[in-house]
């Protein structure tokens, strides 16, 4: 009844032509919260595949999943609880990111009680995001405790990272500002880190000055794009889910006909109402009740009325639409489908969230 077809090919794709703009030697692909909604071991190996030298993920336990499926690439982690325990971190040679000095020592002892040799960190510091990283008054602290500890030979600064706003250019090329005195700071302290990385998919395709040793793409490897001005297809990529469902039921009625909860809509003459069962249980954004598109044979309609936790309703008027037919939310526009943009727009938030958020009722198939 659900389905989210994920193009691996697209994947591919996607990574070598992200890698060819941004020109790093090292290309991070990202793949936490599930590949946003893709599949973390299908989107990773066709990142590995198309050319990512590293994964990325939030959580230790994302990256221990990959691992357990066979996945031996860098993989880098880079939030973690507060009382977090690394050993098992460093038993499965994960990079980690470190945001809090404490963590620098944890992560060491980690090393130590796992044998396994000293373990790889990537110093973040904060450049004017207001998230988490080390603070620029406590850039020499960290700096020289880190080089303490990778002198004693317990661990190894691999890289220093952080993240932009994304506000404006000028905005953005103020944190590259500051974090090119972090990198001098670094220096300064006895450390040389392999790889520098601050760009994410936007700067990585429009901002040369923050691209460094490598870039750290999420949405632009799932063929989405990052700017309101540029489409998926303007920046070469190919979106890789196409999400669809199946009418469940089929119903003739007549004008005035409330529709879902509420009766937000109503029908305006004789017409055809089509059941897909899809709802905010799935993902599928309720704010975007009323409004966003679908593609049923070939023409675009809308959904009417409430989306309800497990479904909602299309009015089809005369179409000729039969139990089982095929409905595609969002796909390639390219392919005549809604793009996941439309879904964005309606529910007031970014394609992000939409890819993000669908649920585990939705069968994952993988083609290409």
């Amino acid at each position: 009844m659900r389905e989210a077809v994920i193009d691996r090919a697209a994947i591919v794709h996607n990574v070598r032509h992200l890698r060819e703009v941004a020109g790093t030697r090292e290309f991070i692909a990202v793949v936490k919260a599930d590949a946003y909604g893709h599949g973390a071991e299908t989107a990773a190996r066709a990142a590995l595949e198309g050319g990512a030298t590293r994964l990325g993920v939030a959580e230790i336990p994302e990256a221990l999943a990959l691992r357990a499926v066979g996945i031996d690439a860098p993989i880098i982690a880079w939030l973690h609880d507060p009382n977090e325990d690394f050993v098992a971190a460093a038993h499965a040679r994960l990079e980690l990111g470190v945001s809090r000095i404490p963590q620098l020592e944890a992560i060491a002892r980690a090393g130590d009680a796992a044998g396994t040799g000293a373990p790889r960190v990537h110093l973040k510091v904060e450049t004017g995001l207001g998230r988490n990283g080390l603070a620029p008054a406590d850039w020499a602290d960290a700096f020289a405790e880190a080089a303490r500890l990778e002198r004693d030979g317990r661990l190894v600064v691999e890289g220093v990272f952080s993240h932009l706003s994304g506000t404006s250019d000028a905005d953005d090329l103020d944190q590259v500002g500051v974090f090119e005195g972090a990198l001098a700071a670094a220096s300064a302290a006895g450390l040389a880190p392999a790889i520098r990385h601050l760009a994410a998919t936007a700067a990585a395709i429009r901002l040369p000055a923050a691209r460094f040793d490598a870039v750290r793409v999420g949405l632009g490897i799932y063929g989405l794009s990052p700017f309101d001005d540029a489409t998926s297809a303007d920046l070469g990529l190919r979106p890789v889910m196409t999400l669809t469902g199946r009418v469940a039921a089929v119903r003739r009625v007549s004008e005035g006909q409330g529709v879902s909860y509420g009766y937000v809509h109503r029908t305006a003459c004789e017409t055809t109402l089509a059941l897909v069962p899809l709802g905010y249980a799935d993902g599928i954004p309720r704010q975007a009740s009323d409004v966003a598109p679908v593609a049923i044979r070939g023409e675009r309609l809308r959904v009417c009325g409430r989306i309800a936790m497990d479904q909602f309703v299309v009015e089809v008027g005369d179409l000729p639409v039969e139990i089982g037919d095929e409905v595609v939310l969002f796909g390639d526009p390219s392919a005549g489908t809604p793009a996941v943009e439309e879904w964005a727009e309606a529910a007031s938030t970014i394609n992000y969230e939409i890819v993000t958020r669908i649920g585990p009722r939705v069968a994952r198939r993988v083609t290409g």
